[in-house]
Parts: C-alpha cells; sequence; structure tokens
C-alpha cells in the first residue's frame, strides 16, 4: 500500500511538472513524432533580441491553460530564426551561412529556414499539419486569449472553412476565449 501511495504520488508531481511549462521540440523531433501520433506543430519563430518573443515567452507561453493546450494537442517548436543550428526538413538542409557569432545577442542573419517559411516579422507562430505541411503564419505578440483563438481554429481544421476574409471576420467575433490571463 505505501509504495501504491508513493507510486501515485510520484505520477502525480511529474504530471504537474510537466505541466509548468511548454514541452518545446526541435523541429525535426517534432515532424519524427507526427509519424508516430499526428498533431499539428506550433513552432515559434523567434530571436534573441526581440522584446515582443520575450513578453510571448514570459506572458503568454507561461500561462498554465496555454501550456495545457498545447502540451496536449500540439508538438511546440522553438526556433532561432537567426540561429546557426542545422535542420534537416522535408529533405533539405537548412543554416545559416551569413551567421556571425559576435551577434549572438544582436540582429543576426535570417536562417534559410526562416527565409523559405516567409518569416518577416519576430515573433512569427507558424502552424504546420499533421503532415507538416504550412497552415498559416501568425506575426507578433499574442496574448493567451488572442493565441487561444488561432490555436482552437487550427486544432479543430475550422480554418479549412474559411474561404474568405469574412469567414475568419465572422469566427472571430463568435470566438468565446477561454483561457484565464493569470493561469
Amino acid at each position: 500500500m505505501k509504495n501504491l501511495l508513493l507510486a501515485l504520488a510520484l505520477l502525480f508531481t511529474v504530471n504537474t511538472i510537466a505541466q509548468d511549462k511548454i514541452n518545446w521540440l526541435t523541429l525535426e523531433e517534432a515532424v519524427e513524432l507526427q509519424k508516430k501520433e499526428p498533431k499539428k506543430i506550433m513552432m515559434d519563430a523567434y530571436t534573441s533580441w526581440c522584446g515582443p518573443c520575450k513578453l510571448l515567452d514570459a506572458r503568454t507561453f507561461s500561462n498554465k491553460d496555454v501550456i495545457a493546450y498545447v502540451n496536449k494537442n500540439f508538438y511546440a517548436v522553438k526556433f532561432n530564426a537567426e540561429g546557426d543550428e542545422i535542420i534537416e526538413f522535408k529533405g533539405k538542409t537548412y543554416t545559416n551561412p551569413n551567421y556571425d557569432p559576435a551577434k549572438a545577442t544582436r540582429r543576426n542573419s535570417a536562417h534559410q529556414l526562416s527565409r523559405g517559411l516567409g518569416v518577416r516579422a519576430y515573433p512569427t507562430l507558424l502552424f504546420f499539419d499533421e503532415d507538416a505541411q504550412l497552415i498559416a503564419p501568425i506575426t507578433g505578440y499574442k496574448t493567451p486569449q488572442q493565441l487561444e483563438m488561432y490555436l482552437k481554429m487550427f486544432e479543430s481544421n475550422k480554418h479549412l472553412e474559411m474561404k474568405t476574409q469574412t469567414d475568419f471576420d465572422k469566427y472571430y467575433k463568435e470566438f468565446k476565449a477561454e483561457f484565464k490571463d493569470n493561469a
């Protein structure tokens, strides 16, 4: 009985700890996981110098409602859009040949993957379907409630029903956020 209680306490602790932050992965890890358990990907394309990127981390990605929803429904990817990592994606290798280590905390050269995905501002949240096909880039800082709208729209495939700006505007007006500010 004592061992059972200890096991349950450990399981509860591990589960609680796991929900204290988003389970960030590399793009390669997320694509590999999609093969075993299909889920959409949410990629945070950020830079080290970007103020709104830091706000997104501090205020939105630390929100318990956001953390729980993202961890359950998406593979979350952190991508330094001006970093120097080598990324394999869809049979191609992406690098940042003009990366300058002396500018690691300042504006640097854009990564080839960043350019290939059309990232033009930071932060940009890129959503991919279960086959790692780009659905849409969403630019700029988002509050937990603003992000909730996109998370739920893409997770439920509502975006597939939207053929016009009017369709999106209707969804936007009718959407009722449930995420709390300081959750």
